[in-house]
Protein backbone atom coordinates (compact mmCIF):
# COMPACT_ATOMS: atom_id res chain seq x y z
CA UNK A 1 0.00 0.00 0.00
CA UNK A 2 1.48 3.33 -1.09
CA UNK A 3 0.88 5.99 1.54
CA UNK A 4 1.70 9.70 1.66
CA UNK A 5 2.04 11.20 5.13
CA UNK A 6 1.36 14.94 5.34
CA UNK A 7 2.69 16.44 8.54
CA UNK A 8 5.58 13.99 8.76
CA UNK A 9 7.72 16.37 10.80
CA UNK A 10 5.07 16.70 13.50
CA UNK A 11 5.04 14.69 16.70
CA UNK A 12 2.30 12.28 15.62
CA UNK A 13 3.84 12.05 12.17
CA UNK A 14 7.21 10.97 13.54
CA UNK A 15 5.58 8.11 15.43
CA UNK A 16 3.65 7.06 12.31
CA UNK A 17 6.89 6.88 10.33
CA UNK A 18 8.48 4.56 12.89
CA UNK A 19 5.45 2.28 13.19
CA UNK A 20 5.06 2.07 9.40
CA UNK A 21 8.59 0.68 9.13
CA UNK A 22 7.37 -2.45 10.94
CA UNK A 23 4.57 -3.01 8.42
CA UNK A 24 5.75 -4.91 5.33
CA UNK A 25 2.65 -4.00 3.32
CA UNK A 26 2.92 -0.23 3.92
CA UNK A 27 5.21 1.81 1.66
CA UNK A 28 5.22 5.25 3.25
CA UNK A 29 6.49 8.52 1.82
CA UNK A 30 6.84 11.46 4.20
CA UNK A 31 5.91 14.95 2.96
CA UNK A 32 7.83 17.87 4.48
CA UNK A 33 8.32 21.49 3.48
CA UNK A 34 11.97 22.12 4.33
CA UNK A 35 15.12 20.73 2.72
CA UNK A 36 16.76 20.01 6.06
CA UNK A 37 13.74 17.92 7.11
CA UNK A 38 13.92 16.06 3.81
CA UNK A 39 17.60 15.25 4.22
CA UNK A 40 17.14 14.14 7.82
CA UNK A 41 14.38 11.71 6.85
CA UNK A 42 16.33 10.31 3.93
CA UNK A 43 19.35 9.80 6.17
CA UNK A 44 17.13 7.73 8.44
CA UNK A 45 16.03 5.56 5.51
CA UNK A 46 12.60 7.17 5.04
CA UNK A 47 11.25 8.02 1.59
CA UNK A 48 10.47 11.74 1.56
CA UNK A 49 9.26 14.50 -0.76
CA UNK A 50 9.09 18.28 -0.60
CA UNK A 51 5.76 20.09 -0.79
CA UNK A 52 4.03 22.91 1.08
CA UNK A 53 0.39 23.07 2.18
CA UNK A 54 0.53 26.80 1.53
CA UNK A 55 1.55 26.09 -2.06
CA UNK A 56 -0.71 25.10 -4.95
CA UNK A 57 -3.11 22.19 -5.36
CA UNK A 58 -1.11 21.21 -8.47
CA UNK A 59 2.09 20.91 -6.41
CA UNK A 60 0.31 18.67 -3.91
CA UNK A 61 -1.22 16.59 -6.66
CA UNK A 62 2.24 16.02 -8.14
CA UNK A 63 3.52 14.31 -4.97
CA UNK A 64 0.30 12.26 -4.67
CA UNK A 65 0.45 10.63 -8.08
CA UNK A 66 0.47 6.87 -7.59
CA UNK A 67 -0.50 7.14 -3.92
CA UNK A 68 -3.35 4.98 -2.60
CA UNK A 69 -3.88 6.59 0.82
CA UNK A 70 -3.11 10.04 2.20
CA UNK A 71 -2.70 10.57 5.95
CA UNK A 72 -3.18 14.19 7.05
CA UNK A 73 -1.70 14.97 10.45
CA UNK A 74 -0.38 18.45 9.71
CA UNK A 75 -1.11 21.43 11.91
CA UNK A 76 0.06 24.97 12.35
CA UNK A 77 0.86 24.34 16.02
CA UNK A 78 -0.15 26.14 19.18
CA UNK A 79 2.60 28.75 18.85
CA UNK A 80 1.10 30.33 15.72
CA UNK A 81 -1.85 32.66 15.33
CA UNK A 82 -5.33 32.09 13.93
CA UNK A 83 -4.12 33.11 10.47
CA UNK A 84 -1.82 30.09 10.22
CA UNK A 85 -4.57 27.85 11.57
CA UNK A 86 -6.77 28.93 8.68
CA UNK A 87 -3.98 28.51 6.11
CA UNK A 88 -2.77 25.09 7.29
CA UNK A 89 -5.45 23.29 9.32
CA UNK A 90 -8.31 24.46 7.11
CA UNK A 91 -7.18 25.59 3.66
CA UNK A 92 -4.16 23.29 3.63
CA UNK A 93 -6.36 20.32 4.45
CA UNK A 94 -8.89 21.29 1.79
CA UNK A 95 -6.18 21.69 -0.85
CA UNK A 96 -4.82 18.28 0.10
CA UNK A 97 -8.28 16.74 -0.34
CA UNK A 98 -8.70 18.44 -3.72
CA UNK A 99 -5.25 17.24 -4.80
CA UNK A 100 -6.01 13.70 -3.64
CA UNK A 101 -9.17 13.61 -5.72
CA UNK A 102 -7.34 14.90 -8.77
CA UNK A 103 -4.49 12.39 -8.31
CA UNK A 104 -6.88 9.45 -8.08
CA UNK A 105 -6.11 8.68 -4.42
CA UNK A 106 -8.51 6.10 -2.97
CA UNK A 107 -8.55 6.96 0.73
CA UNK A 108 -7.86 9.92 3.05
CA UNK A 109 -7.19 9.57 6.78
CA UNK A 110 -7.68 12.82 8.67
CA UNK A 111 -6.43 13.58 12.17
CA UNK A 112 -9.06 15.97 13.48
CA UNK A 113 -10.04 17.02 17.02
CA UNK A 114 -12.33 15.58 19.70
CA UNK A 115 -16.01 16.23 18.86
CA UNK A 116 -15.05 18.60 16.05
CA UNK A 117 -18.35 17.73 14.37
CA UNK A 118 -20.29 19.01 17.38
CA UNK A 119 -20.38 22.83 17.57
CA UNK A 120 -22.01 22.72 21.00
CA UNK A 121 -18.95 20.95 22.41
CA UNK A 122 -16.56 23.74 21.45
CA UNK A 123 -18.86 26.75 21.57
CA UNK A 124 -16.97 28.25 24.51
CA UNK A 125 -13.53 26.83 23.67
CA UNK A 126 -10.50 29.16 23.89
CA UNK A 127 -9.32 27.55 20.63
CA UNK A 128 -12.65 27.91 18.87
CA UNK A 129 -10.94 29.04 15.63
CA UNK A 130 -8.95 25.78 15.59
CA UNK A 131 -12.04 23.68 16.21
CA UNK A 132 -13.92 25.51 13.47
CA UNK A 133 -11.03 24.85 11.05
CA UNK A 134 -11.15 21.15 11.89
CA UNK A 135 -14.95 21.09 11.62
CA UNK A 136 -15.01 22.49 8.10
CA UNK A 137 -11.99 20.53 6.87
CA UNK A 138 -13.71 17.34 8.03
CA UNK A 139 -16.95 18.41 6.35
CA UNK A 140 -15.12 19.01 3.07
CA UNK A 141 -13.64 15.51 3.27
CA UNK A 142 -17.05 13.99 3.97
CA UNK A 143 -18.42 15.71 0.87
CA UNK A 144 -15.54 14.51 -1.34
CA UNK A 145 -15.47 11.32 -3.40
CA UNK A 146 -12.63 9.89 -1.28
CA UNK A 147 -13.03 7.05 1.18
CA UNK A 148 -12.52 8.76 4.51
CA UNK A 149 -11.40 7.91 8.01
CA UNK A 150 -11.63 10.81 10.46
CA UNK A 151 -9.87 10.26 13.79
CA UNK A 152 -10.77 12.82 16.47
CA UNK A 153 -8.27 12.53 19.37
CA UNK A 154 -8.68 14.19 22.73
CA UNK A 155 -6.02 16.27 24.47
CA UNK A 156 -2.68 15.27 22.99
CA UNK A 157 0.08 14.34 25.40
CA UNK A 158 3.81 13.79 24.92
CA UNK A 159 4.26 10.64 26.95
CA UNK A 160 4.74 6.96 26.23
CA UNK A 161 1.66 5.32 24.84
CA UNK A 162 -0.11 2.53 26.68
CA UNK A 163 -1.37 0.80 23.54
CA UNK A 164 -4.88 0.97 24.99
CA UNK A 165 -7.59 3.38 23.88
CA UNK A 166 -11.31 4.08 23.70
CA UNK A 167 -12.74 4.78 20.26
CA UNK A 168 -16.21 5.78 19.10
CA UNK A 169 -18.66 8.66 19.32
CA UNK A 170 -17.53 9.67 22.79
CA UNK A 171 -19.12 12.27 25.06
CA UNK A 172 -16.52 12.47 27.82
CA UNK A 173 -13.40 14.46 26.91
CA UNK A 174 -10.09 12.83 27.72
CA UNK A 175 -6.41 12.80 26.90
CA UNK A 176 -4.33 10.47 24.75
CA UNK A 177 -0.64 10.03 24.04
CA UNK A 178 0.43 11.07 20.57
CA UNK A 179 2.11 7.67 20.25
CA UNK A 180 -1.26 5.95 20.69
CA UNK A 181 -2.85 8.21 18.07
CA UNK A 182 -0.15 7.07 15.65
CA UNK A 183 -0.86 3.43 16.52
CA UNK A 184 -4.54 4.05 15.79
CA UNK A 185 -3.64 5.50 12.38
CA UNK A 186 -1.64 2.38 11.48
CA UNK A 187 -4.44 0.15 12.74
CA UNK A 188 -6.94 2.12 10.65
CA UNK A 189 -4.77 1.70 7.57
CA UNK A 190 -4.88 -2.06 8.07
CA UNK A 191 -8.63 -2.32 8.74
CA UNK A 192 -11.07 -1.67 5.92
CA UNK A 193 -13.92 -1.41 8.42
CA UNK A 194 -12.63 2.09 9.25
CA UNK A 195 -13.29 3.28 5.71
CA UNK A 196 -16.02 5.94 5.68
CA UNK A 197 -15.96 6.10 9.48
CA UNK A 198 -15.39 8.96 11.94
CA UNK A 199 -14.60 8.45 15.62
CA UNK A 200 -13.26 10.12 18.75
CA UNK A 201 -10.17 8.65 20.42
CA UNK A 202 -8.94 8.88 24.02
CA UNK A 203 -6.91 6.72 26.37
CA UNK A 204 -8.82 3.66 27.52
CA UNK A 205 -8.68 -0.01 28.43
CA UNK A 206 -9.00 -1.70 25.02
CA UNK A 207 -5.96 -2.61 22.91
CA UNK A 208 -5.65 -0.26 19.92
CA UNK A 209 -6.14 -2.98 17.30
CA UNK A 210 -9.33 -4.25 18.98
CA UNK A 211 -10.76 -0.77 19.52
CA UNK A 212 -10.18 0.17 15.88
CA UNK A 213 -11.78 -3.07 14.63
CA UNK A 214 -14.90 -2.24 16.60
CA UNK A 215 -15.52 1.39 15.59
Amino acid sequence: MKVLLIGANGQIGKHIIQFAKDEADISLTAMVRKNEQLEELKADGTNAVLADLEGSVADLQHVMNGVETVIFTAGSGGHTGADKTILVDLDGAIKAIEAAEQAGVDRFIMISAFQAQNREFWAESPIKHYMAAKHYADHFLLESKLKHTIIRPGKLENKAGTGKVQAGNLQEYGAIAREDVAKAVIASLKNKNTENQSFDLVAGEEPVEDAIKNV
